[in-house]
């Protein structure tokens, strides 16, 4: 076990019964425990939220895998979340495609707007803003996703009109 695990989650916290209805019908793709350890963390953050210490050890007890190795699959992927995020996560691209048409000067205006670095979470927990290094749509650079939805060939009018419509929604 890592120490950073083992210095901030002593022991595992109980998975939930959804988590584990979940993960059980999960299982049932995988051939062995190890293939499901990603969707596994993935449930868990559905409903928590976010994988936080105590998760990630109490999927990898249920699993029968080692912490360490749940925990480079958690930080490997950037959509698996290993702190608090706020109810919309702004993944904006900083790719070639998105920098070259105007990224940073979006990024601008939604630190400006929001009031956050990359990395932070407003104070009403409503956002957080995270860069990606590709979304798959240079096409249509610039690009961000908030949540599951894909927004492409962003202003900063679509951008304030999004936030706005989240804001809204609360």
């Amino acid at each position: 076990m890592s120490n950073l695990i083992a210095s901030t989650a002593p022991k595992a916290r109980k998975l939930t019964p959804e988590e584990i209805h979940d993960i059980e019908h999960e299982k049932t793709h995988y051939p062995y425990a190890q293939a499901v350890g990603l969707e596994a963390l993935k449930i868990v953050q559905k409903y928590q939220g976010w994988v936080s210490d105590e998760s990630l050890l109490a999927v990898a007890d249920y699993l029968e895998l080692p912490p360490d190795e749940l925990e480079g699959v958690a930080t490997f992927f950037n959509m698996i979340f290993r702190r608090p995020v706020g109810k919309n996560v702004i993944l904006l691209c900083d790719s070639v495609a998105c920098w070259m048409l105007g990224c940073d000067g979006l990024k601008a205006h939604i630190t400006k707007r929001l009031g956050i670095e990359y990395g932070q979470t407003t104070a009403d927990n409503l956002f957080t803003l995270i860069p990606v290094p590709c979304l798959g749509a240079c096409d249509k650079a610039p690009v961000m996703m908030i949540g599951n939805d894909t927004h492409r060939n962003l202003t900063p009018a679509t951008i304030d009109a999004l936030i706005d419509a989240c804001q809204a929604r609360g």
